[in-house]
C-alpha cells in the first residue's frame, strides 16, 4: 500500500517505539542504566547479576549489608524502576 501523505522519520520512529511490546523491550535493554540511576553508582558497582525473567527482577549483590537494605526497599525499587522506564516492566524484585 502506498502512502500519499509524507511523514517525518522522527514521527515514524516515535510511533514505532510507542508500541507496548517495543517500549517494553527497549526498557528491558536499558535496565542496567535504570538500575544504576535508582540505586546509585556505589551499589550498582557491587551488583554482580541483574536479570529480568517473567517480569521478576533478580538482583545479586556482593555485600550482605547492602543486600539487607535493598531487601527492605523492594517495593520502592520496583515502583521507581517502572516509573523511570515508563512501562510496567517489573512486578517483583528478588534480592540475593
Amino acid at each position: 500500500m502506498r502512502r500519499t501523505k509524507a511523514m517525518l522519520v522522527g514521527d515514524l520512529l516515535e510511533d514505532f517505539f510507542s508500541r507496548p511490546y517495543v517500549a517494553a523491550k527497549v526498557a528491558e535493554g536499558r535496565l542496567p542504566d535504570t538500575w544504576r540511576e535508582v540505586v546509585g553508582d556505589d551499589v550498582a558497582a557491587i551488583t554482580t547479576e541483574l536479570r529480568l525473567e517473567r517480569r521478576i527482577l533478580h538482583v545479586r549483590v556482593q555485600s550482605s549489608v547492602i543486600r539487607s537494605e535493598l531487601f527492605y526497599q523492594r517495593e520502592a525499587l520496583r515502583d521507581r524502576i517502572n516509573e523511570i522506564s515508563k512501562v510496567k516492566l517489573v512486578n517483583a524484585v528478588i534480592i540475593r
